[in-house]
């Protein structure tokens, strides 16, 4: 038998609080997309100004980070160095832009992070902040 740590709806809520406090601050118009170990949407939230394709490109950059453990940026860096294109993968909702990224505890993923709708240096600095809104409450 295995234990398995996993985001609570506390947690959840922590990150899309933190994000949502510095988007008001900076009033930035933003979607953020958390999920757990498979990918599967646990909360979101998309600001006021935000633009409706941002929707699915924020669940689509947590989802990537989530099943392949990596952030959604460095996917596509492999993908593009190793000519390994994205479509060998057989998975649709994968993107490979930065803004997904992986939450990890004890050396396991439990989930991602998907920002979209600035910058993609933006974007992971978002979700960056989200995390570590949570290991700061550990």
């Amino acid at each position: 038998m295995h234990n398995q740590t996993v985001l609570s709806h506390d947690d959840t809520m922590t990150i899309l609080d933190t994000i949502y406090e510095k988007a008001d601050s900076e009033d930035d118009s933003l979607a953020v997309a958390v999920v757990d170990a498979h990918g599967e949407l646990l909360g979101f939230l998309r600001t006021d100004g935000c633009r409706l394709s941002s929707i699915q490109i924020a669940i689509s950059k947590a989802y990537t980070a989530a099943r392949e453990h990596i952030p959604s940026k460095e996917l596509g860096r492999r993908s593009r160095e190793e000519g390994f294109p994205m479509t060998n993968f057989g998975e649709l909702k994968y993107v490979t832009w930065g803004g997904g990224v992986p939450i990890v505890v004890d050396g396991e993923v439990v989930g991602a992070v998907g920002v979209s709708g600035l910058t993609e240096d933006e974007d992971i600095a978002y979700a960056e902040l989200g995390i570590q809104a949570i290991a700061d409450d550990d």
